[in-house]
């Protein structure tokens, strides 16, 4: 059989380091603003953090990382994609040295992969600003955030230089207008911000990660540097000539984030909108230069498509960024509509547009999964995991048969992990079934699911088994 998957793409799995590790408050690691979420992306903050959070122990990745692993490079992943702990490395975010605990305890992970073969796939920021630094700067409404995160990205790449060959900078950087605290460490409540505030912080993070990006590049020439977006192609509703453009402005919030760091400066669909909304942003001429160190690829998540409309319409439930339902689309238990078509959409229209090779890190379905008895052995028996992430291969491979780079594949919480939209443990997405419950009871021990015997052949045939079906 035929495949159109290249012998160098990085099939893996991803997943982030406050919704594995546990171990909050252990070897140093000062609280992140996640330690004080305890129902996810949308629940409101505590003064501290409180016992029923799940992500205070999540699945005790920090004790059992090796065995975790060994589990998965078992599945032949070639990439593996994690998240540092920035308050795990400075516990404050503004620290005068770096906690050589947290240090440490990655070096053990990379060097773990490394030894397992996989390709350690490192996101500098994913949705854990330490809280001081949202209590003391606002998170990254303080322009005070750029060089605290710059040093913290140099600290990371001098420190595992020649051993990390992948960084992202911020996870899906273009969440921050719809989940301020979690996703950029704003303290003040959504309510209260304006649409200034919020552009300005963006504003903030899109210089950080350039400027990372330049650190990166200087210090390590071998690494390779890429933005992360939440890629949701926009449809409109209906052929109708307002709907279409109102399709295309939504659209144009997703890519602007893309367009800047690929680019290197801001699109004149964005300055124009600044204008007609009286917003003035602080943009320095340094700021400008900044901009210009662009990233070597975009890796991207994607979940969902949405449709868009000029008619007044209620949003769907379940689509966290937005938009109407589509009609033509199923829903996953948590409302989130399934396309898998849009994944070819959005490969096609990313690779178009910026001719940049495209890296999908995150992909996947939150379900409940049950355990059954086969064969003497507790398993799930997800086929509708496997027919989910079937059905999007196919699209990634006729993307790569219609010419676009497409990198890898590293689809979402490989073993399962705590939802960051809902902070539970029952929405799994894993091939590993880890025994907790959302009452964070359960002995952690891991079983593999069906899904991890249908992955591991895809790996194994680089994609050509996907054609049985």
């Amino acid at each position: 059989m035929t495949t159109p998957f290249p012998p160098t793409f990085l099939w893996g799995g991803a997943t982030a380091a406050n919704q594995i590790e546990g171990a909050y408050d252990q070897d140093g690691k000062g609280l992140s603003v996640q330690d004080v979420l305890p129902r996810g992306i949308f629940g409101p903050r505590t003064d501290a953090p409180t016992p029923d959070n799940l992500k205070l122990q999540a699945i005790d990745f920090y004790h059992r990382y090796e065995d975790d692993l060994e589990l998965l490079a078992a599945m032949g992943l070639r990439t593996f994609r994690f998240s540092v702990a920035w308050s795990r490395i400075f516990p404050h975010g503004d620290d005068a040295e770096p906690n050589e605990a947290g240090l440490a305890f990655y070096d053990r992970v990379v060097d773990t992969c490394l030894r397992l073969g996989m390709e350690p796939l490192v996101t500098i920021s994913h949705y854990e600003t330490p809280l001081a630094l949202a209590d003391k700067h606002d998170g990254w409404r303080s322009r005070e955030m750029v060089d605290l995160y710059v040093r913290y990205a140099r600290t990371l790449v001098e420190r595992y230089r020649g051993r990390v060959k992948y960084w992202l900078t911020f996870n899906e950087i273009n969440s921050l207008f719809h989940a301020p605290f979690m996703s950029a460490g704003i303290a003040t409540p959504k309510d209260e911000l304006t649409e200034a505030d919020l552009y300005q912080a963006a504003h903030h993070e899109l210089v950080a990660s350039a400027l990372a990006t330049q650190v990166i590049h200087e210090v390590d020439p071998d690494a390779q540097v890429g933005c992360m977006v939440l890629a949701m192609p926009v449809y409109p509703l209906t052929p109708a000539p307002d709907d279409v453009v109102a399709a295309m402005h939504a659209d144009h919030r997703n890519l602007f984030y893309g367009d800047v760091h690929v680019r290197g400066r801001y699109p004149g669909y964005v300055l124009r909108d600044l204008r007609e909304r009286g917003i003035e942003l602080d943009i320095t001429d340094a700021d400008r230069e900044a901009l210009t160190h662009t990233v070597d690829f975009v890796s991207f998540s994607y979940y969902m498509s949405i449709c868009e409309t000029a008619a007044p319409v209620e949003a769907g439930e379940g689509n966290i960024m937005g938009g109407v339902p589509n009609p033509h689309l199923p829903a996953s238990e948590w409302g989130w509509q399934i396309d898998p078509q849009g994944l070819r959409v959005v490969l096609n229209q990313f690779w178009d547009r910026w001719q940049k090779p495209l890296f999908i890190v995150e992909n996947g379905l939150g379900a409940r999964d049950e355990l059954v008895e086969v064969d003497g052995r507790l398993t799930v028996v997800d086929d509708y995991r496997i027919a989910y992430l079937r059905d999007h291969l196919v699209q990634v491979a006729e993307a790569v048969a219609d010419g676009v780079e497409v990198m890898g594949y590293t689809p979402w919480g490989c073993i399962d992990l705590v939802s960051a939209s809902t902070a539970q443990m029952s929405k799994r997405y894993g091939f590993v079934h880890v025994d907790r419950d959302d009452d964070g009871t359960g002995t952690l021990t891991r079983r593999t699911k069906a899904s991890y015997d249908w992955y591991r052949q895809v790996i194994a045939t680089d994609g050509a088994s996907l054609q049985d079906g």
